[in-house]
């Protein structure tokens, strides 16, 4: 069983990191353009680090 870890990061990091609102992060859940999510016990999610990184490396512009 894996447990919440300082590797993952809470939806508000991610508005943080990304500039954005929650409304934002969640309406590209929604639509399946935001990063993996895990759903812990108590109801939030949490993004791996990892994962993160990657959906971010993959949201380059090709020029």
């Amino acid at each position: 069983m894996a447990v919440t870890t300082e590797e993952d990061l809470t939806v508000t990091d991610i508005c943080r990191i990304l500039q954005i609102s929650r409304r934002t992060f969640y309406e590209w859940r929604a639509k399946g353009r935001a990063p993996r999510c895990k759903r812990v016990p108590n109801g939030e999610l949490r993004i791996r680090r990892a994962d993160f990184e990657r959906w971010y490396d993959g949201c380059g512009d090709v020029a």
